[in-house]
C-alpha cells in the first residue's frame, strides 16, 4: 500500500471490523481515494449495520456486501472492478483464509495503518439498536 502509488489500478476492500479500528474512517476513506480506483467494505454483519456505521461516518463506497457473505462479496468485486490489484484489509485469520480463496491480496489492519500513515482507535462497539446487551432495563 504505497501512497505514492497514484495509478489507481487497485481496488481496496475493508472489513467492517478493520473499518471500525480507525479512529477516522472518514480520512482514511478519503485518503485512500487519493491512490485506489475503487474502495468499499465487505462483512458478513446484515447490510443495515454496515449501512448504519458507514453513514454515521460519512463513508462513501463504490461497494458493499450486501446481502453475500465475505467470500462471495469479494468474488463478486473482483469480477465487476477489473484493476490490477485487489486487497482487502482485515483483522482475523477468517479474513486472510476469505483473500486468500478468492485471489485477493490479505492486509491486517495494524499493517495497513502503519504504511498509510492512519491512526488506529478503540474499536467501537456495534451500532445495533437491538442488540440484546443482557440488561433488564425495560419498565
Amino acid at each position: 500500500m504505497d501512497a505514492g502509488d497514484r495509478s489507481g489500478t487497485m481496488t481496496l476492500a475493508f472489513e467492517l471490523d478493520a473499518l471500525k479500528a480507525l479512529a477516522d474512517p472518514t480520512a482514511v476513506f478519503s485518503d485512500t481515494r487519493q491512490w485506489t480506483k475503487y474502495v468499499g467494505v465487505v462483512s458478513e454483519q446484515p447490510t443495515y449495520v454496515v449501512t448504519n456505521y458507514t453513514r454515521k461516518h460519512r463513508v462513501r463506497q463504490d461497494f458493499f456486501s450486501g446481502p453475500r457473505g465475505v467470500v462471495e462479496s469479494l468474488e463478486n468485486v473482483k469480477r465487476q472492478f477489473d484493476t490490477d490489484r485487489h486487497v482487502f484489509v482485515g483483522t482475523s485469520d477468517e479474513d486472510r483464509e476469505a483473500a486468500e480463496e478468492t485471489g485477493w491480496e490479505f492486509l491486517p489492519i495494524e499493517q495497513a495503518a502503519e504504511a498509510a500513515g492512519w491512526t488506529l482507535g478503540d474499536a467501537e462497539e456495534d451500532d445495533d439498536p437491538f442488540e440484546d446487551d443482557g440488561r433488564d432495563d425495560w419498565p
